[in-house]
């Protein structure tokens, strides 16, 4: 499924956190669609463009477009090198190309973009790029349009994180043991229910996947033979628990308000020889016994 990622199309969330970062995955990511012969796009706004380009050969290098918004994001320096409107300028640009091939997109990241511009103005981009063919016509209609947007989750609250997730076609949340990396990916395909999956990977020196079946064995925690098991009742002021005459008592107790069978017949037969219950009233001085009048006593 990790390999598979690229060939799904849309939206990848790659969200990382402090105890996993995510930069080496998307650049194993990048080099896989540099591979493919795809044409990619690096909108690098955290890192350098050599700090990013690390680590990489040179036939990657020269397939890969690094657009620098790390020196200068804004044009401050007035170079005339930028694209208009920033960072979102030069990612509505790349919905207007020409080239016929796949091409990927990788945002580096989606973070900086989220703390620098409104988040409606970046959903609304991404929506763009999601919908490239009906926004750019028919003359620059690419094939396939994959976007992968690194996502620093712990920096952002809970409506950031929904609004990119539902643009997200596949969203992968980065995790794992001490000495290997698990990322559990959620696929949403339309008309059809997400699927979930968790794959084991690390990644090499040269930024390509080594996918594994699971965990090693010896990240799996192993029971102490010599320590034993710690009964976390031992110390309570009331009994968790009932001994067999204590159980069999209470399942011989009849509730007050659990009607059995003979008490529903003992209730609703009448025997013969039984008195039945009658009222006795004795009217009062002041009662008002005249039915012509019932008010008569009120002295209206």
């Amino acid at each position: 499924m990790l390999e598979s990622l690229l060939a799904l199309g849309g939206l990848v969330l790659l969200r990382d956190s402090v105890e996993w970062e995510g930069r080496d995955l998307l650049k194993a990511l990048i080099k896989k669609s540099a591979l493919c012969g795809e044409q990619v796009h690096v909108l690098g706004c955290e890192v350098s463009e050599e700090e990013f380009r690390e680590g990489f050969d040179s036939s990657i290098n020269s397939r890969v477009v690094y657009h620098d918004f790390f020196r200068d994001p804004f044009n401050w320096s007035k170079t005339g090198e930028a694209f208009p409107g920033g960072p979102l300028g030069a990612l509505r640009a790349m919905c207007r190309t020409t080239d016929p091939r796949p091409s990927t997109i990788a945002l580096d990241s989606l973070s900086w973009l989220l703390l620098h511009f409104p988040c409606t103005t970046v959903c609304q981009t991404l929506h763009t790029l999601r919908n490239q063919g009906s926004c750019c016509g028919d003359s620059s209609l690419v094939q396939q349009v994959n976007v992968l947007g690194l996502l620093h989750e712990e920096l952002h609250g809970p409506g950031p994180l929904g609004a990119l997730s539902s643009l997200a076609q596949t969203e992968v949340t980065l995790g794992g043991t001490m000495i290997q990396a698990s990322a559990h990916i959620l696929y949403r395909k339309p008309r059809h229910q997400p699927t979930h999956q968790t794959q084991w990977f690390s990644i090499r020196p040269d930024f390509s996947l080594d996918l594994q079946e699971g965990p090693p064995l010896q990240s799996q925690p192993h029971p102490d033979p010599h320590t034993f098991p710690v009964d976390p009742t031992t110390h309570l002021t009331f009994n968790l628990r009932l001994s067999k005459k204590e159980r069999e008592t209470r399942d011989n107790l009849t509730l007050p308000f659990q009607f059995s069978s003979e008490k529903q017949q003992a209730l609703l037969r009448s025997e013969p020889n039984q008195a039945s219950s009658h009222i006795l009233y004795e009217p009062d001085a002041y009662d008002d016994l005249d039915p012509e009048d019932p008010d008569d006593d009120l002295d209206v």
